[in-house]
């Protein structure tokens, strides 16, 4: 093995979130937590009007899915059940059924990113932005699939998230 480094079009130097698309949430989580014991889980429901803009195919979209993060050491845990609209979950689930759907990359500055993606051939196919309290929180999802088997997202994550809608186990007031 050479000690060389390669220049690449988009290079990949950490995952940061895995990504399950689940057929009931709640179940799963449970599963996880007793099973696994992975947990807590914060849940949100991504659409309008906690996700101010949404696109899908370069087009203004509205769907909305119910999501459980957690992590797993430094690996944080994305799991989304879809609940309505015409999205890149629904396509999976017709396509493939339930099961890994993305790798999420962390990335500082989202228009920087989606244009190192572009330069490398790949378009985005759905985002959102907008869900943290201050406005900033932005995802965008490139057309890796058929290169690697599995959808990459970007993630900008907000400076101060929303408070989850619940947290599973249910913590204990102190």
């Amino acid at each position: 093995m050479s000690d060389k480094k390669v220049q690449t079009a988009f290079p990949l130097t950490e995952i940061a979130q895995v990504c399950l698309i689940v057929k009931d949430l709640e179940k799963t989580v449970e599963n996880f937590y007793h099973i696994f014991g992975v947990g807590p889980w914060s849940f949100y429901t991504y659409g309008k009007p906690l996700v101010k803009q949404m696109t899908k195919g370069g087009k203004p979209a509205e769907y909305k899915m119910r999501v459980a993060l957690s992590n797993i050491g430094p690996l944080r845990i994305e799991l989304i059940q879809v609940l309505e609209g015409d999205s890149i979950y629904q396509e999976f689930i017709d396509e493939h059924g339930y099961g890994v759907h993305h790798f999420g990359l962390l990335v500082d500055n989202m228009q920087d990113a989606l244009q190192r993606a572009e330069n490398a051939g790949f378009v985005m196919i759905q985002d959102g932005a907008g869900f943290g309290l201050d406005g900033d929180g932005h995802y965008a999802y490139l057309n890796t699939e058929d290169k690697i088997g599995v959808t990459l997202e970007l993630i900008e994550r907000p400076k101060r998230r929303q408070k989850p809608e619940k947290i599973y186990p249910p913590q204990k007031e102190l």
